[in-house]
């Protein structure tokens, strides 16, 4: 699929275009043919009078371009019904600074999306003057806070350590409410950004994979890292990207890997990568994960306020069918599991609304839960086989170095799974 990104019509007036997208623009009811992508998201920042590294301008409509692509191609279209290839054309302020990177990009695209992607940089991409009396956040570091629960015990983490974090989330549908209320209840004071791509393509995938956004959150991290005083001053900026390392690093379930994740949103191999690219392109930008060899249940076990984390934790959102499920928990996907293990270790009550709570039922609404059945199987698996045959190449990357770290924290994510099932008497 061939696509051209551009913030006017001259810029993405390439033949044999299937898609053509105008970053940093708003749809247009006159032409439907032409996407959109970011308009919302320029307005909001040139209306707050912020001031971005203009790499970091480039690095947005990179990302960007790359969500429109991942909403756009059709997996059911593709030779094998899954591989899709992409072949982009985005404009940028500084073409001969991306060009020589491309291949960083490409091999982090092809380890999230598992797709083929091709990509040229042309210029004239979109570039704001500096407004008159910029404002530029006071804040010391920046907090990528989705309304989840991992982010909420970051939050909770920074915020009693004495840190000062720039909060920043993507609007999504049944976790703006919680993002706003833990930004307002624990990070008082604190600036909390609201971002949203507000993509509108002619003829979107349905249900989309979305396995490129991702690269699209940690971009928004880093665009507003760059706006902070300290970074003018010419600081490293710490972006907090806070998630359990089992979730992290996406390990199969089973050998077939029925029930296994489906993202690599926050693998350590994707933080690398996005982390070389930065320093590559002078980005002065630091992405960490403070929990990378915690899992769920270790992380709120040891929440640094016990309080505030009891108050809202059941208010947070884990689930993968959240919407699905008219904005509930199902119960019973991996990340639900994962999230009631956590429960189960902390030693709290758990008050969240499950659809499906009593996974030990023997009926047939309850026997065909795949994450169950898999995270059964995979418990039995790593007892049979090992935990380094079980996690295979999970963590074998050469951009890995604390292997023996993540693999012991893997075996513990897996235990507290396993209490949960015997503690619901899963058979």
């Amino acid at each position: 699929m061939r696509m051209a990104f551009g913030p006017t019509l001259n810029t993405i007036n390439i033949p044999d275009c299937d898609q053509n997208v105008l970053l940093f623009c708003h749809s247009s009811s006159s032409n439907k043919a032409v996407g959109a992508v970011g308009g919302t998201l320029k307005d909001i920042i040139l209306r707050k009078k912020f001031v971005a590294d203009p790499k970091a301008w480039d690095l947005l409509s990179i990302a960007l371009s790359v969500i429109c692509a991942d909403l756009a191609g059709h997996r059911n279209k593709s030779p094998d019904g899954w591989t899709r290839t992409f072949d982009l054309s985005i404009s940028v302020a500084d073409p001969h600074l991306w060009t020589p990177n491309a291949g960083i990009i490409i091999d982090l695209l092809a380890y999230l999306t598992t797709d083929r992607w091709t990509l040229e940089f042309r210029p004239n991409g979109f570039s704001p003057a500096i407004p008159p009396k910029p404002v530029y956040p006071q804040e010391d570091c920046v907090m990528l806070l989705s309304g989840g629960l991992d982010s909420l015990v970051g939050l909770i983490d920074k915020v009693t350590e004495g840190r000062k974090p720039l909060m920043v989330s993507q609007t999504v549908r049944g976790d703006a409410k919680n993002q706003c209320l833990f930004a307002s209840n624990i990070g008082t004071g604190f600036l909390h950004l609201q971002l949203n791509h507000n993509a509108e393509l002619p003829n979107p995938e349905n249900p989309p994979s979305q396995r490129a956004r991702s690269i699209l959150f940690l971009a928004y991290g880093v665009f507003v890292a760059t706006m902070l005083s300290d970074y003018k001053a010419g600081k490293r900026i710490s972006l907090y990207v806070c998630e359990n390392g089992f979730i992290a690093i996406n390990p199969p379930l089973t050998g077939a890997r029925i029930g296994s994740l489906s993202t690599r949103t926050t693998h350590p191999v994707v933080l690398s990568k996005m982390q070389q690219l930065l320093d590559e392109i002078g980005i002065n930008v630091n992405i960490e994960n403070p929990y990378r060899f915690k899992t769920k249940g270790e992380m709120m076990a040891e929440c640094q306020e016990q309080n505030q984390l009891f108050q809202h934790a059941s208010k947070s959102t884990s689930c993968g069918r959240f919407k699905q499920f008219g904005y509930k928990h199902c119960g019973r996907c991996l990340p639900c599991l994962v999230r009631r293990a956590a429960f189960l270790k902390w030693g709290k009550t758990d008050d969240t609304r499950y659809v499906r709570k009593d996974l030990g039922r023997d009926d047939p609404d309850y026997a065909g839960f795949d994450d169950v059945r898999s995270s059964l199987m995979g418990i039995e698996e790593c007892k049979e086989l090992g935990l380094a045959k079980w996690l295979g190449p999970t963590i074998s990357s050469p951009l890995i170095s604390d292997k023996g770290d993540l693999r012991d924290m893997a075996q513990r994510g897996l235990n507290e799974i396993e209490q949960l099932l015997i503690s619901l008497k899963v058979k």
